[in-house]
């Protein structure tokens, strides 16, 4: 009798659960903590987004108040690092590789993020160079996060803004609860999870901040690079 060999898909499982969510949990979780402790320790500075910066800076303009020349000059950083992460991503070739490296580069800078906070801090004028100096760097870390987001992994929703996730959010819960598929149900663990992402990097971040100032970053720095040992294995996906 002739033995039947097994198909090659057969050894082929199909990811859990944490597979499936771990990217995008712990790129919220990340974007939520840092922004966070950025806000709480640099006197309303946002390293994760440029949005808050602009009102702050509107609000300063006409109200007074320090710090306006830090939060309209976090725009044109933002925008010059975006660009040179873009340049060298075009100049690769291998997009696994560079994923790792970008998060290599964003722990560098989230690194240097907690060491000028911990040299400098407390933080008590809004427009001190110092305070600049240690935004500055937290926001490179997440300029570079966002360009991953908008170009090597376009697959996963924005993780350091939630208005758009959380709008997708509620849309899901609405397809499911009108239709309990499991296409709606996929979806609503996807972008339920991204939104509880943030929330819980924003109370993990803030708790961890007021107990140990600073140092509060590292925990989040290991999980970036945590996620450059995925890029580098091709298992990020």
């Amino acid at each position: 009798m002739t033995a039947i060999n097994p198909s090659p898909l057969a050894d082929v499982r199909a990811p859990g659960l944490w597979a499936l969510c771990r990217a995008p949990i712990l790129l919220t979780v990340v974007g939520g903590a840092i922004d966070t402790i950025g806000f709480i320790a640099l006197l309303g500075f946002f390293t994760a987004h440029v949005t808050g910066n602009l009102v702050l800076a509107g609000a300063a303009f006409v109200t007074g108040g320090a710090g306006l020349w830090i939060k309209l000059g976090a725009i044109p950083l933002f925008i010059v690092t975006v660009m040179f992460a873009k340049m060298w991503i075009d100049g690769c070739s291998q997009s696994h590789k560079t994923l790792g490296w970008l998060f290599v580069a964003e722990a560098m800078f989230l690194s240097g993020f907690m060491l000028a906070g911990l040299y400098f801090e407390p933080f008590r004028d809004p427009g001190a160079g110092m305070l600049a100096l240690t935004g500055g760097l937290g926001l490179m870390a997440l300029a570079i996060r966002n360009t991953a987001s908008k170009t090597l992994i376009k697959h996963i929703s924005p993780s350091t803004m939630m208005t758009g996730n959380t709008t997708q959010f509620g849309i899901d819960l609405s397809n499911y609860l009108r239709l309990s598929s499991h296409e709606h149900g996929l979806a609503l663990l996807k972008s339920g999870s991204i939104v509880a992402g943030f929330v819980l990097g924003a109370l993990l971040g803030a708790m961890l901040y007021m107990r140990i100032g600073f140092w509060s970053v590292l925990p989040f720095v290991l999980a970036v690079l945590y996620l450059a040992g995925l890029s580098f294995r091709k298992q990020f996906i």
